[in-house]
């Protein structure tokens, strides 16, 4: 009798871009870039980056920021909970370090909060839980576009100390991220066209630039040796931190929504937007923020970026079993008379 192939459960999504990332980070351990190619392999590293905020630019459309304005008190919740709710967290657990955290991981932790929201998989899981996919598609865009300076001066900010910040640091940054981004809005009206024709080899180009960021940060990990400071127990650690606080912005996100007053559609798309980090945005803010310190720092986005994908692939599910909500009625228009009581709740009416 032929023994059925195992497969993986429908509800834990594999992301094919996470596995190479993890195969990334197994050749810079097995063949870490050194010396002269390392000094290459880092000027490399800042242009791609350019290049992937100048695509960045170039594809955020002026038409779906207007669009967004007319949608502003949701968009100001996602940006409140992506900017204010998380880096909040993120500083509250400082309180584990050095008995859960090491300095090292809590500061990837608290860079993690930083960056901003993602967009395809919020996207996705809206429109699986039968959300306001629009919305989400808009709140992404506008979390991208407030995220190339709101992270990197965050980060100033917050983590001076870890980052070594200075006023010529935060001119690097805006050099190698913000000119570019800005670059590829004012191009836009030329290259936009070819950016949209050629999506998909670009989105090959843009996981490439992501993969050589993930290659050299860690590749001067494995040279400074800062792999001998991580055990499994603080891996574990880190795991369980990071559930905790996914947990804590899902119910954050998807409570303050409710009362706020927002309608179903845009709840669902206000708890998957204003819940998640964005992995490919977050990864070169932190190669040009850290340089060769960004090794440990990345970690905890990388490690969050799956745990989100398995969480809300079973919560996009579970909204999407639940029976449509019921509409609401249509405000009396002005001059109605009120309708005539019936008979029997006259009757059942308690007297004077």
């Amino acid at each position: 009798m032929r023994r059925p192939a195992l497969a993986m459960p429908g509800w834990l999504p594999l992301d094919g871009f996470l596995l190479a990332l993890v195969a990334t980070v197994g050749l810079a351990a097995l063949l870490p870039v050194t010396g002269q190619a390392a000094v290459v392999a880092d000027d490399t590293t800042t242009v791609a980056v350019a290049g992937l905020f100048f695509l960045y630019g170039a594809r955020l459309s002026a038409r779906e920021t207007t669009a967004g304005l007319a949608h502003w008190r949701l968009h100001l919740s996602v940006l409140a909970c992506t900017f204010v709710l998380f880096p909040a967290l993120g500083l509250a657990a400082g309180a584990l370090v050095p008995l859960v955290l090491t300095p090292q991981l809590h500061t990837g932790l608290l860079f993690l909060c930083l960056v901003p929201s993602t967009i395809q998989s919020s996207i996705a899981f809206t429109s699986v839980a039968r959300g306001n996919v629009a919305a989400a598609i808009v709140a992404g865009s506008f979390s991208s576009l407030v995220g190339v300076v709101v992270t990197p001066v965050l980060a100033g900010l917050l983590l001076g100390a870890s980052g070594g910040f200075s006023v010529g640091s935060l001119l690097t940054i805006a050099l190698h991220l913000l000119v570019p981004f800005l670059a590829g809005q004012l191009l836009r009206r030329w290259v936009g066209g070819f950016v949209a024709r050629h999506r998909r080899v670009l989105g090959y180009a843009d996981r490439g630039s992501i993969l050589l960021v993930v290659y050299t940060a860690f590749s001067h990990g494995m040279a400074d040796g800062v792999w001998q400071q991580v055990t499994w127990a603080r891996l574990l650690a880190l795991l369980g931190v990071e559930a905790a606080l996914l947990a804590t912005m899902l119910t954050l996100t998807s409570y303050g929504a409710r009362r706020l007053g927002f309608p179903y559609a845009d709840r669902v798309a206000i708890t998957f937007a204003g819940s998640k980090k964005s992995l490919a945005a977050g990864l070169p803010m932190a190669s040009v923020l850290f340089g060769a310190d960004a090794g440990l720092v990345v970690l905890p986005l990388m490690l969050f970026h799956q745990t989100q994908l398995m969480v809300c692939a079973v919560l996009a599910r579970r909204y999407a079993t639940r029976p449509p909500p019921a509409p609401a009625p249509p405000p009396p228009t002005p001059g109605t008379p009120a309708p005539t009581p019936r008979p029997s709740d006259a009757a059942r009416a308690p007297s004077a």
